[in-house]
């Protein structure tokens, strides 16, 4: 049989399983690049297909009422060490759902946090995830409202696993999302990128290397309510995590169409970051953060914007990066410092060991 046709029977039900690892899930599948596209795209959306999920933003938009709209998102956070430079994972399971709330122009309000605990976990290490949690949440002015826990046994995971859900309120009149970019608007970011990605990568200690770095983990509620305060003209926002600027600008000019063009020279990366990307084989455009994003802005606001963003802590080194043009669609382009352009495409799977 051939293997796209394989199906797996599972009570009567007849499912098809056409990943490009046939029947088995691998860690690829969880990288955010290619494979991970994949799975969505082949094995959830089917199921659960409706107009919010295809739209393959951070968060779903669902209406309420007329004028009324909800952004609403959940993220699962895995990551090793629990505790890493600048951050933990109880910031980082906050931090992570309400900027994907975030980036839809909605304002987070509440939260509702998962626990799956290993057995033997410490509990003061418990009670210090709980108090990040707490602290991060009231930086970004969210309750948690609900939660969950279960225990698993010593071994079946790796001390801790939090999943958290995050619902916030659009104000009228926002319309933001991934399909919003056109061209000749200006691309955008924060500040500097893979600061996330190498900071836990050096807190395991495994790859031998050392660095000051730390982790850019942070609320981004606020910055994005700078930006909108100060113009109208904010198409995208999207916050680069799992796969990095490049793996979201991807998603970004599939979901417009457009082709979005980098220049090399302008990207912000920090000489610690580049000197570990460097020794490791890693490309900084594909590392992970956790408090930076992309903002797709009108050209004509574009200066607006930036001066918000630069006014803010989390924004004091927002570059412009790049622009939109129209073609060739559904690519990402790169002028490199020598002049020449290159495509910058999505991975397969995983450029690094998982951080998230």
């Amino acid at each position: 049989m051939d293997e796209e046709q394989k199906t797996l029977d599972m009570e009567g039900a007849v499912c098809p399983l056409p990943l490009s690892h046939g029947d088995r899930i691998v860690m690829g599948h969880g990288s955010g690049g290619r494979l991970s596209h994949e799975l969505v795209e082949h094995l959830f959306l089917p199921p659960f297909d409706n107009p919010a999920l295809r739209a393959g933003d951070d968060a779903g938009v669902v209406q309420l009422a007329p004028g009324s709209r909800l952004a609403i998102s959940t993220d699962s956070h895995v990551v090793t060490p629990l505790f890493f430079p600048g951050g933990d994972i109880g910031r980082l399971a906050v931090c992570g759902t309400v900027n994907d709330v975030a980036m839809m122009g909605a304002t987070p309000l509440y939260l509702a946090a998962g626990f799956i605990l290993e057995e033997g976990l410490e509990a003061t290490i418990l009670q210090c995830v709980a108090a990040s949690m707490q602290a991060a949440a009231k930086e970004a002015g969210v309750s948690i409202v609900a939660g969950d826990t279960k225990v698993v046994q010593k071994g079946r995971a790796d001390g801790l696993y939090i999943t958290t859900t995050g619902v916030g309120v659009i104000p009228s009149g926002v319309n933001i999302g991934g399909a919003q970019a056109q061209p000749g608007d200006r691309v955008i970011v924060s500040g500097t990128l893979g600061d996330h990605g190498i900071a836990v990568l050096a807190a395991r200690g495994e790859l031998g290397f050392q660095t000051e770095i730390e982790s850019d983990v942070a609320p981004l509620n606020g910055l994005v309510s700078a930006m909108l305060s100060a113009s109208p003209g904010v198409h995208v926002l999207r916050d680069p995590t799992r796969g990095g600027l490049a793996t979201t600008l991807n998603e970004i000019a599939r979901q417009s169409n457009v082709c979005i063009l980098l220049d090399e020279n302008s990207l912000p990366v920090k000489p610690g970051v580049r000197a570990a990307c460097e020794m490791l084989g890693f490309d900084p455009l594909y590392v992970a953060n956790e408090g930076k994003l992309i903002a797709i802005v009108s050209p004509r606001e574009a200066q607006k914007v930036l001066d918000a963003m630069r006014a803010h802590r989390y924004g004091k080194d927002a570059v412009s990066v790049g622009e939109v043009q129209a073609v060739p669609s559904k690519r990402v382009l790169m002028k490199t410092a020598i002049g020449t352009t290159r495509v910058v495409d999505v991975l397969a799977g995983e450029m690094l060991p998982r951080i998230c």
